[in-house]
């Protein structure tokens, strides 16, 4: 499970705006923030499967995936967290990617996926969930968005209480440089939780309410659960793209920024 707020094609200053934190059992193997081998992708990496929640690449490409709250699952389905490293990896616009990605989508446990292109200023979210009357791929509107693990803008608490924040802290700093390190403790450490009535009641009541604040901290019979990455991303009009994560490392928090730039012209 995950939780996102971003900005597309808005913000005077960045193009591109994103906070995510990343949920997962403290005892799945993770590599922090670096860039992969080759020097073209740069993200966290799952240990386990290989993939990633979130990465970017030099060339202006980015992708992040949260996984969709349901009760059954493919037993042996592919990993979702390859899914933003293909994209990477390829050479395909977002829209094209993701028609490919919508055939064998049926393969996949529920996920939902957002593709970045900087430079054409091109995004979409693809799920393999859709709403009865929706698609699986919708190209995003510029603006202010929260991805959790229901559609994309879903109304969830949650996904309504980091919307609201957001743009608390955006209306404080105005058309200024950010603080993401700061931003991060006033948006993503929200241990806030809502009343059992008021959530969506796919799980039972007492992992519902544990998993209804942002920031998630919690114990179950498979061991401890949470967020154990906290990423803020950002690209300035000039292509200078700047990627801060805070992760646990054996119960100790670290941090880590990579800055680099991209060309914001089009070959």
């Amino acid at each position: 499970m995950c939780i996102a707020v971003f900005m597309w094609e808005t913000h005077p200053l960045y193009p591109f705006i994103l906070f995510l934190n990343r949920d997962e059992y403290h005892k799945r193997p993770t590599e922090p923030l670096i860039w992969w081998e080759g020097g073209e992708i740069l993200g966290g990496r799952d240990a386990q499967a290989g993939g990633t929640w979130l990465a970017s690449s030099r060339d202006g490409r980015l992708a992040f995936i949260t996984n969709f709250r349901e009760l059954q699952s493919i037993p042996q389905a592919k990993s979702r967290g390859n899914l933003p490293v293909d994209f990477l990896q390829s050479k395909k616009k977002p829209i094209e990617f993701a028609e490919e990605v919508v055939k064998e989508a049926d393969q996949y446990n529920g996920f939902n996926l957002i593709l970045v292109e900087v430079r054409s200023k091109s995004m979409v979210y693809l799920t393999n969930r859709p709403e009865k009357t929706g698609n699986f791929v919708t190209q995003v509107s510029p603006g202010i968005h929260v991805l959790s693990n229901a559609n994309l803008d879903s109304p969830w608490l949650k996904a309504q209480r980091l919307d609201h924040n957001f743009k608390e802290v955006l209306a404080r700093y105005g058309k200024d440089e950010l603080p993401l390190k700061e931003m991060v403790g006033q948006l993503m450490m929200d241990t806030t939780k809502d009343d059992l009535s008021l959530l969506p009641h796919i799980y039972s009541p007492e992992t519902e309410y544990d998993l209804s604040a942002i920031y998630i901290d919690t114990t179950s019979p498979q061991g401890r659960y949470g967020t154990r990455n906290q990423s803020a991303l950002t690209v300035k009009s000039n292509g200078e793209v700047c990627f801060y994560e805070r992760y646990l490392d054996k119960d100790r928090w670290k941090e880590n920024t990579v800055t680099y730039q991209i060309e914001m012209t089009t070959k």
